[in-house]
């Protein structure tokens, strides 16, 4: 296992740019190490966990707020976790429902498309209009 890494060597490691790692600093998601007196500043191994932890938080929809709340539980992380966790699936629930509503009338009015006899006009358009 790698002991420690330049900023540039973490980016490329895990697929993400310098900036990002700086943006994380920045938003307090990561520490920046300290810069040595000659030399470049190294990421320990927890910092690149931690930078991959908040990749895979985002991939799954929580927003840098959140992942700084999931970073920050030290009491009773679990419970916290389950209950934040759960919110965000409720979320995610209500998009699915809206998109299948959506999937639904789309199909419709693709379908009355299909159906259409008459060139001189379209039913999604007509549909549409007040």
């Amino acid at each position: 296992m790698i002991e420690s890494e330049t900023i540039g060597q973490v980016a490329k490691r895990l697929g993400i740019g310098i900036e990002t790692i700086r943006f994380y600093q920045r938003r307090g998601l990561i520490t920046q190490p300290a810069k040595p007196l000659s030399g470049y500043r190294r990421y320990p191994q927890q910092t690149v966990n931690r930078i991959r932890f908040i990749k895979r938080a985002q991939a799954l929809g929580f927003t840098l707020d959140e992942i700084a709340h999931l970073l920050n539980l030290n009491d009773n992380p679990c419970n916290q976790v389950q209950s934040l966790a759960e919110h965000k699936l409720g979320l995610v629930n209500q998009k699915l429902a809206d998109l299948q509503r959506l999937q639904q009338a789309l199909g419709d009015m693709v379908a009355r498309c299909q159906n259409n006899q008459d060139d001189s006009h379209c039913p999604l358009i007509d549909s549409l209009l007040p």
